[in-house]
């Protein structure tokens, strides 16, 4: 398929960096926060393209656009962020048409998840096509991808038990402290920063360790206040941080800094501590782990953990495999009626000046020419005859492209479709 007819021509591009290549650094040059989102958007929209969509998470960056080649959504990519092109091209990928689109349901499906069964992204692309069709920056193409990823998301989440459970990053850092901390429910807990992925390290916390002994640190106290007040924890000031690290047996760090925001000089160097390090970029920095008492465990490791929980999620892949093929099949066939609706639409207008000229020359020869039941009767002849055309290219999507062509070429609609 050489374009989608949503956007002058131009090709559908996913390109994008993920964990499976990229590690937490080169991911961590790449991110994207919500000012350095928004002010690509706007520079996509002056730079004139059409529909476009950005997430950008712990596991992974991605851009979904209209482009006549994907350095156009690459140089935006690495205009806005600290990531280099060089870098990008080590460790990306770039995705045209039909396998961008396929890329998408296995993201956004949960498939393709650092952590399987992790739906978050779900919700960021729900909320990057919000923004960007604020914006303008979207169409019927891309709202309507979106839309049935959405779908089978939903359908995965319902159908199969590959989402039973908690795991995200957030479930896994907790998962990992129960594992290796004896009587957790008696140890000091420090989390900074109440983000989403700090909101939902929250809930897990309270809900798993049963631990009443938790502390919140956020830059902004009142954001940390508001999650403390929904479970009766404490808060402190910024400003007490490296107070609250020294009395704390566990600190979980999941700012959205991008520089470290916790250094050797804030660790007490005499007493055990265990990091849980949940930020990209990371937000603790590397020569901690030098420190003899640290446990230093990056989100990276935290996600290579396997568990009954997990593994029993595999035999739902097949299940969750075929809901996509189903719902990018009736994607895909809408996208091919789409692809042909300007020829039909040009083919009938042909065929009405046809008949527009042929019953103004029937009215010249014919005394007491009918000219409602003539209407009424080439219209109908019209409709069936568009219709045939239609069901062809519908049925025979392996030749749509040359039948276009036939068609255009027997009765003349290039300058129609213009």
């Amino acid at each position: 398929m050489e374009n989608f007819h949503f956007s002058g021509g131009k090709h559908f591009y996913t390109i994008g960096l993920s964990y499976k290549k990229a590690d937490a650094e080169i991911r961590g040059h790449f991110s994207l926060g919500e000012e350095a989102k928004q002010r690509l958007l706007e520079q996509a929209n002056e730079e004139g393209i059409e529909a476009i969509l950005t997430t950008s998470t712990c596991n992974r960056t991605e851009i979904y656009g209209f482009a006549h080649h994907p350095f156009e959504l690459i140089k935006l990519l690495c205009e806005h962020t600290h990531g280099t092109v060089e870098e990008f091209e080590k460790v990306a990928y770039v995705h045209k048409n039909k396998k961008a689109i396929a890329h998408m349901f296995q993201v956004g499906t949960g498939l393709d998840s650092q952590i399987l069964g992790d739906f978050e992204i779900i919700s960021q692309l729900k909320n990057s096509f919000v923004q960007s069709k604020k914006l303008g920056l979207t169409n019927v193409f891309l709202e309507r991808l979106v839309n049935a990823v959405i779908q089978a998301s939903k359908r995965i989440k319902n159908e199969t038990e590959i989402s039973s459970g908690a795991t995200s990053v957030a479930f896994a850092s907790v998962q990992y402290i129960l594992n290796n901390i004896e009587n957790i429910s008696q140890k000091n807990i420090l989390l900074f920063g109440t983000g989403k992925i700090g909101r939902n390290t929250c809930e897990n916390l309270v809900k798993h360790t049963k631990n009443h002994h938790i502390t919140l640190i956020n830059r902004t106290k009142d954001k940390a206040e508001k999650v403390a007040g929904k479970f009766n924890l404490l808060v402190k000031d910024y400003a007490d941080l490296q107070a609250e690290i020294r009395n704390s047996d566990i600190l979980i760090v999941a700012t959205g800094a991008h520089n470290p925001t916790i250094s050797k000089e804030l660790i007490y160097a005499k007493k055990d501590l265990l990091i849980l390090d949940l930020s990209i970029p990371k937000n603790v920095a590397d020569d901690v782990a030098e420190l003899s008492n640290v446990k230093l465990v990056h989100l990276d490791q935290l996600s290579k953990m396997t568990d009954a929980t997990l593994e029993r999620r595999q035999q739902f892949i097949p299940k969750a495999k075929e809901i996509i093929v189903e719902v990018e099949a009736e994607f895909n066939k809408w996208l091919e009626t789409r692809k042909f609706a300007p020829t039909i639409k040009a083919l009938k207008k042909k065929l009405k000046t046809m008949k527009d000229d042929e019953l103004d020359f029937q009215r010249r020869k014919i005394t007491d020419f009918n000219d409602e039941q003539a209407e009424i009767i080439s219209n109908r002849i019209i409709q069936k005859i568009t219709k045939h055309f239609a069901n062809h290219l519908k049925s025979d999507s392996e030749t749509t492209d040359e039948s276009l062509e036939l068609i255009q070429k027997v009765f003349q609609l290039e300058e129609l479709q213009k």
